[in-house]
């Protein structure tokens, strides 16, 4: 699939997924994903995002976003990580720009950069390990700082972040919410502070009821919901 293709159906997009309808999730936590996952190491990762069309949030969220650490990653088996991207809810018009992070022991604490905005509206992302400052992490967006310093103990040289979209139902008991997002020139830092190359090799992150499609560039399509979905196949042409 050529890049431009994601472009050309934008417009068509926003008025296919404004209505979409929840179907069955099936997963046993609410939760569903798609998206990409660095086969090996690095020290950060970043992307633009673009949530494509009205997304149909019935319970719970979705999100798209960038990351390192996760569930048990952190020490002794933690919970640990730092992510940041966009987020949608059910009694919101538009996204939200946010950063989440849990430390060890800890709950996440989620920070809301900015609320509001519409769908097609491009963000670049990334979470990166500060030079010479083993452990230490910044959040960035559209390449200036968006976080103070964050200390996640035994970070260093440890994770393989991801690229992902993500829907939670809410508790509600599967059902799913519709999602598209674009995520364009993925990237990830071999060094802290920077070295940035783009992400290849990736490993795919993918639910039951979720689908990836892949581009040129170092670039993906995440889509859950009936109407995503059919947006989807009409990209891979």
């Amino acid at each position: 699939m050529k890049k431009a293709l994601f472009t050309l159906f934008l417009a068509g997009a926003a008025a296919l997924l404004g209505a979409s309808h929840a179907i069955a999730c099936g997963t046993q936590d609410g939760y569903s994903y798609a998206g990409l996952a660095s086969p090996s190491r690095a020290f950060g990762i970043g992307a633009a995002v673009t949530p494509v069309g009205s997304f149909n949030i019935v319970s719970g969220h979705v999100a798209g976003w960038v990351g390192v650490g996760g569930p048990g990653q952190g020490t002794n088996g933690t919970d640990e990580w730092l992510q940041v991207g966009f987020s949608g809810f059910p009694w919101a018009t538009g996204s939200d720009l946010y950063y989440e992070v849990t430390l060890p022991n800890g709950q996440p604490a989620y920070h809301q950069i900015a609320a509001d905005l519409p769908a097609g509206q491009t963000a670049r992302f990334a979470v990166l390990e500060m030079h010479a400052r083993p452990n230490w992490w910044r959040v960035w967006l559209n390449g200036s700082p968006a976080s103070p310093p964050i200390y996640l103990a035994g970070s260093h040289d440890r994770w393989a972040p991801i690229a992902t979209a993500e829907s939670w139902d809410g508790g509600s008991g599967g059902a799913c919410n519709g999602f598209l997002y674009r995520f364009d020139r993925v990237s990830i830092a071999r060094a802290p502070g920077g070295g940035w190359h783009p992400l290849s090799g990736a490993e795919e992150i993918s639910s039951t009821s979720t689908r990836v499609r892949r581009g040129n560039f170092a670039s993906f399509m995440a889509a859950e919901g009936d109407d995503a979905l059919r947006v989807l196949a009409t990209a891979s042409g």
